[in-house]
């Protein structure tokens, strides 16, 4: 089969499959696992590079508006693959090229692929999407080990923290202009040992002042910036020195939120166990990645 994947976090699922010498072609963005690094690329950025987060969320608010795409599609690369299946998703049109317009690239291909959109919201939909993708490529062993290793590992944080105080948690998924982390970010921090005091189970990222923050009075700051790793989100949170001050949190950490957070992949649930390392340490010392502290 020949797989071309539109979205990072389908590229994680399909290579944590063994599919990855059927994939020929990714995204722009796609970075993990390495070996995806080297396909061919069939996407690019609208957006110019060097812009600030207030210039990323203004730009994108008018392209969104406009109707306009964020995400384009190289003409010329998808013409010769000839795939077989195409992974994409319809969650959010800031992460990827658009549903509708992969739909519309595939009724040209003259092999006229099978397009696949993965729209999950909650950490049980996120794995359910292995086994989407394991239906569709004859991997359903695969899914089904994947699968029982993270519930067990799930179930080994949820075990350790289950009587532990819970910390009210602030997760950040963009700091200018403030974004409340959604989806599956609250059921992570709930499994993980934490109250998250802003976000809402399965329900999109919200955007929010910095007084509703405050208001929210927090003990703990997650800052997440999607799309970024840690030591960008540290540098975001540096920049926003006053306004996370004024939090009045004891514990302001930035991870790596491309990796662990916004990339409803398989390494979803290390950043499970990276969160419940944050909220309770003496619990869960060890972790997958790492969280750098800011301090105000």
């Amino acid at each position: 089969m020949r797989i071309v994947s539109l979205v990072p976090s389908a590229t994680e699922m399909l290579f944590a499959l063994g599919l990855g010498p059927e994939v020929i072609a990714v995204t722009h963005e796609c970075d993990y696992p390495p070996e995806a690094g080297e396909l061919p690329k069939v996407t690019r950025d609208v957006l110019p590079a060097g812009l600030s987060a207030a210039e990323i969320d203004a730009a994108v608010r008018e392209l969104t508006l406009a109707g306009e795409p964020i995400y384009e599609l190289d003409a010329e690369k998808r013409i010769g693959l000839r795939p077989d299946l195409i992974v994409t998703q319809a969650l959010c049109s800031v992460c990827a090229v658009s549903h509708d317009d992969v739909r519309a690239v595939a009724e040209e291909i003259e092999s006229q692929p099978q397009v696949i959109a993965l729209d999950p919201h909650t950490l049980g939909e996120v794995l359910g999407d292995a086994r989407t993708l394991a239906q569709a490529t004859d991997r359903k062993d695969a899914a089904v080990d994947l699968v029982s290793e993270a519930a067990a590992r799930i179930d080994r944080v949820r075990l350790a923290v289950r009587d532990a105080r819970r910390p009210r948690v602030a997760a950040l998924e963009w700091l200018d202009p403030p974004f409340a982390a959604g989806h599956w970010i609250p059921q992570l921090i709930d499994y993980a040992g934490g109250e998250d005091v802003l976000g809402f189970s399965g329900e999109p990222s919200e955007r929010r002042s910095w007084e509703e923050v405050v208001a929210a009075s927090p003990d703990i700051v997650i800052v997440m910036p999607c799309g970024y790793d840690a030591e960008i989100a540290h540098r975001e949170a540096e920049m926003h020195r006053d306004e996370l001050a004024a939090l009045g949190a004891g514990l302001i950490v930035a991870v790596n939120a491309s990796a662990y957070y916004s990339r409803p992949g398989p390494r979803i649930v290390d950043g499970l166990e990276l969160l419940a390392s944050i909220l309770h340490p003496e619990r869960v010392p060890q972790a997958p990645g790492e969280a750098l502290t800011v301090e105000l």
